[in-house]
């Protein structure tokens, strides 16, 4: 069992948690994730580690409220209990200087941005930050991105907060007023499609931290299979994190719609 110590509410449907997990928080590096259960018939969910405090023996985990198993971990406050947490899981970011790099992050998938920032800034590069959402509400962990960047860029899809346009907006005008030498972006599948696309144009090396579907989260179930360069890889023990360039974005997105009600 690990005890929520702190919760608060990001936005409408997002909640970040602060768990008590002390063994995790001590292992984990950025893009690592963990899967996680919520009572004894719960279902395994895939989450990233937004970050962790080693000495308070926590990890903080950011939730948004989608099905039924996402909105009964939201709906938990200060002191409830996650029943199960395993990992870190996954590949840990492959952190290290190569100058300026571009984070850019959308929706919910500010959150595994975060510590993926903090480790290329902590490692001397320039960073800069595009956030999008649809409107100002939904764009989250604003202060903390500033922290640790260079710049930060904001875009909504209804100019109410920052500049008025897509993700791939604020990327391309980054590029092409200074020279980039890293992308790295996690968000919506369709919204990296799009980024992806816009750097291979500029021949900017691009990382993708890929949301597909997760079962188990060791390699067992295929469920989040992908083709990455022609070869099928596992998101949870290849990835999370491709080559933006390789990944078959079509077929990703075809598999995400498994679930769909017709």
């Amino acid at each position: 069992m690990h005890k929520i110590v702190i919760r608060e509410q990001l936005s409408p449907n997002v909640v970040k948690l602060e768990v008590e997990a002390p063994l995790i928080a001590r292992s984990r590096k950025a893009g690592h994730f963990v899967i996680v259960r919520t009572g004894e018939k719960g279902e395994r969910i895939p989450l990233t580690i937004a970050g962790a405090d080693p000495i308070r023996g926590t990890i903080t985990l950011v939730i948004q409220a989608v099905g039924h198993s996402s909105k009964k971990i939201c709906d938990l406050r200060e002191g409830d209990l996650i029943t199960d947490l395993a990992g870190p899981l996954g590949q840990a970011t492959h952190v290290e200087h190569v100058g300026t790099v571009v984070c850019a992050g959308g929706g919910v998938g500010v959150a595994p941005l975060l510590p993926i920032v903090e480790a290329f800034h902590n490692a001397g590069n320039r960073v800069i930050v595009v956030l999008a959402a649809r409107t100002r509400e939904l764009i989250i962990l604003e202060p903390q991105m500033r922290a640790s960047s260079s710049e930060v860029l904001i875009m909504t899809d209804d100019g109410s907060y920052g500049t008025k346009g897509l993700v791939t907006n604020g990327v391309e005008s980054i590029i092409r007023h200074e020279k980039v030498d890293l992308c790295i972006t996690i968000g919506p599948a369709i919204m990296m499609k799009y980024v992806s696309a816009l750097t291979q144009q500029y021949n900017i090396p691009t990382v993708a931290s890929l949301n597909t579907i997760m079962v188990d989260g060791t390699g067992m179930c295929g469920a989040c299979r992908v083709t990455v360069g022609g070869k099928t890889r596992f998101v949870c023990v290849d990835g999370p994190e491709f080559d933006a360039h390789q990944v078959d974005f079509d077929e990703m997105l075809m598999r995400l719609k498994a679930y769909d009600r017709k």
